[in-house]
């Protein structure tokens, strides 16, 4: 993967999931991407993203200054990849679960249910 490639900016989830996996093939990193390894790499991340907020009042939350803002979104990329790469790795199309997903929630959520 050049270093283009690397820098570019990727529109879906398919085209993500295809550079992630040639990234990961490249480095011969395939034998460690058992879906155990990746969803524990990326509950890692998860919290390494929670750490950003532990200590934060709900208003501070919302306002993050600008390099605490970039940190986020580097530990948000952290858990995307990891997420992208274990549902690559189980066949699981997520754009297709999330859909399901809403559905359910929709039926087990009713707006009529909102206090």
């Amino acid at each position: 993967m050049s270093c283009e490639e690397v820098h570019h900016r990727y529109n879906d989830l398919d085209e993500l999931t295809r550079a992630l996996r040639r990234f990961a093939a490249e480095r011969d990193w395939e034998r460690y991407h058992s879906p155990k390894n990746l969803a524990a790499a990326l509950i890692v991340e998860a919290a390494e993203l929670l750490e950003h907020f532990q200590w934060l009042t709900p208003e501070q939350s919302s306002d993050l200054p600008p390099a605490t803002r970039q940190e986020v979104a580097r530990e948000i990329a952290d858990v995307l990849i990891y997420l992208t790469r274990l549902a690559d790795r189980l066949g699981i199309d997520m754009l297709a679960a999330a859909s399901e997903k809403m559905v359910l929630n929709g039926r087990k959520y009713p707006p009529s249910s909102a206090t």
